[in-house]
């Protein structure tokens, strides 16, 4: 059967799909319903089964690959490597597990982790799977204002947590921001986890902290049964990037992850008990709980945790670990890959990716050079997808587990199984045709594995995600989209990154395609600025392959000539940036993503908001310096 086929056998016979699809994962106790949606816009799945994320992603495993790598752990931060097998990896997850229970953690507590990328993270996170707690990872060298306001959402029993973290060789001591952000915080945990990684010296707080290694070794043979869950309890919560205000939980169930997750392991990814999966993602994100943790080890899969950046100790170490392990699936980032673009080419042809079938990348539009510049250099499938925080895993992308449909540059590709999207008009709800623009939205009940609804706050779930299009009963993704002729789905920004130039609706991620498919451009961020005379204008910011050849002014104004000519040419003159400025980095969060509303500000000199995830405070500073030129 065709995909398109199966994708409408998803939305029209739903029960019977997703019965099918449960098929993939153990049941302790089996559903006694697919769905009950008797409350939109709430979905319940696998109604009355009972099931456990950490059984299905290891003890399921032990009868036939217990002595197979299960986690793989590499820091080029610490030079540390070492490999946990499935059997491994269950005693870690046990005296974890048991190690938590003693500090008074039960079914339904919620456990705030802060940590590095280091095995102890992974065990936490499957040990609350296992005991039946609920975590709340947050990434780790959040300031501390923004995880103080985490924890008092979160109520946390129990924070785990590390002396420090280290990015580019630079150590990030975890534990004073810890400390500060509990004493911000309303809510008082009663007891802090530290794993000692001795790269930060830290003073415990007595009566409070307890450390890992001392605990971890009175339950060094502990034997912890897992605790059978109903579907719908919460397994986890993950708040959402960028967030104002009260900060915005994710909340997330049990069942339908896992059988999401198990799904799209097959579907999406193709990948194979006994193969490697490599996400180069962080756990404080929702692509390192799908697709480093979850996602992986359901799927029989070893996972790389990798703690490191793509430039150390040289940019070849990505594709020096799929050599070395044999990943047949690896997954990152376009920022990631642009990065990389702006290196030596030749550390692409130095490693066998034989072992690799696809590359995966997702968490932010990518750009048409980018993708056709990764894909003639590694000679591999470039599978771009598209999804957020909320869905958990992809929205859009291609099934080539289920028929080999040929993915298209530019494109994140087409609606998952499950999801019944649309595109809408934002003023009226009417749908919109094929080649018109609208508000990416998706018709509920929303498929396995999604947000059951906000911590905390129904209300706020309801009002946030499905009240922003008149008339319409439909969860909205905030994107503006375009629908090809033959179903394919192309991202254009955030619905309130649009630019409204003298009446003319322009999406950024158009003139910044545009913008970097001049050659000499590795990267660029265009943003909305105000102006009195047409309301708003775009202004670029771009990133040079080599800075050299805009070394003086004349060479500046003669380059940015060139490249408004190419928006000229590809786009309109309606689209031209009012300036492009050439700038040596881009704002960015850890995770990558450009601060472009904070690029924004600094444009209309108001202040750039909260920081607390820049990856280097100098970039804003040397953009606004550039502008001062």
């Amino acid at each position: 059967m065709d995909y398109r086929s199966i994708h409408r056998r998803s939305i029209d016979d739903r029960d019977a799909f997703w019965a099918e699809e449960a098929r993939r994962i153990h049941w302790n106790t089996p559903f006694e319903r697919v769905l009950d949606y008797s409350r939109p816009p709430f979905a319940r799945w696998f109604i009355g089964g009972t099931t456990n994320l950490c059984h299905n992603a290891i003890d399921r495993w032990l009868p036939t690959q217990a002595d197979r790598p299960a986690l793989i752990y590499v820091s080029t931060e610490t030079d540390e490597e070492r490999t946990f097998t499935f059997a491994e990896l269950h005693r870690e997850v046990q005296r974890m597990a048991a190690s938590m229970t003693s500090l008074g953690v039960g079914r339904g507590d919620r456990v705030l982790l802060y940590m590095p990328m280091i095995p102890e993270a992974t065990f936490a996170m499957l040990a609350c799977a296992r005991i039946g707690a609920i975590h709340s990872v947050v990434f780790g060298g959040f300031a501390s204002v923004s995880l103080a306001s985490r924890i008092e959402d979160a109520a946390p029993t129990l924070i785990v947590s590390a002396d420090g973290g280290s990015r580019g060789g630079k150590v990030v001591p975890y534990k004073p921001l810890l400390d500060e952000a509990i004493r911000l915080s309303a809510h008082k945990p009663g007891k802090v986890l530290m794993v000692d990684r001795r790269l930060a010296p830290f003073e415990p707080v007595a009566g409070r902290d307890e450390d890992y290694a001392t605990l971890r070794a009175k339950h060094l043979d502990a034997q912890v049964p897992v605790t059978w869950l109903e579907s719908n309890e919460t397994s986890y919560i993950l708040y959402t990037s960028g967030t104002t205000g009260r900060p915005k939980g994710v909340q997330r169930d049990v069942g339908g992850y896992a059988v999401a997750l198990a799904a799209s392991m097959k579907h999406i990814f193709c990948g194979n008990p006994g193969e490697t999966y490599f996400c180069t993602s962080d756990i404080g994100w929702v692509v390192g709980h799908s697709y480093i943790v979850y996602g992986p080890l359901i799927g029989g899969m070893a996972t790389i945790l990798y703690e490191g950046t793509p430039l150390r100790p040289d940019p070849g170490i990505l594709w020096q670990l799929v050599e070395r392990y044999k990943a047949t699936v690896m997954f990152s980032a376009p920022t990631a890959i642009r990065v990389l673009k702006k290196q030596d080419p030749s550390w692409l042809t130095k490693y066998d990716l034989s072992s690799l079938r696809a590359l995966f990348l997702a968490g932010e539009p990518l750009d048409e050079p980018t993708s056709k510049w990764i894909a003639d250099a590694i000679g591999r499938p470039i599978v771009d997808n598209y999804w957020q925080t909320e869905t958990g895993w992809p929205i859009l992308t291609v099934a080539h587990g289920i028929e080999k449909t040929p993915t298209r540059i530019g494109s994140p590709g087409m609606p998952m199984y499950g999801y019944d999207v649309r595109l809408l008009d934002e003023r009226t709800g009417a749908e919109i045709g094929a080649n018109e623009k609208g508000v990416v939205a998706i018709v509920p009940p929303l498929p396995p594995g999604c947000m059951q609804t906000v911590w905390g706050d129904d209300k706020r779930f309801v009002d946030t995600y499905f009240k922003s299009i008149p008339d319409r009963l439909v969860y909205s993704t905030f994107d503006w989209g375009i629908r090809d002729d033959d179903g394919y789905y192309f991202i254009l920004g955030r619905t309130d990154d649009v630019i409204n130039v003298a009446g003319h609706r322009l999406g950024t991620r158009e003139i910044e395609e545009s913008i970097s498919s001049h050659p000499a451009v590795a990267e660029c961020a265009v943003v909305g600025v105000a102006d009195s005379l047409k309301g708003q204008v775009a202004v670029a910011f771009a990133v040079l392959k080599d800075p050299s050849i805009a070394a003086t002014q004349d060479a500046r104004l003669k380059l940015e000539g060139a490249v408004m000519a190419v928006v000229d040419k590809q786009l309109g003159a309606v689209a031209r940036p009012a300036r492009v400025h050439f700038v040596g980095l881009l704002p960015k969060t850890r995770s990558g993503k450009v601060l472009r509303r904070s690029i924004q500000a600094v444009c209309e000199g108001r202040d750039p908001g909260d920081l607390t995830t820049i990856e280097d405070p100098q970039a804003l500073e040397a953009l606004k310096q550039t502008m001062k030129a």
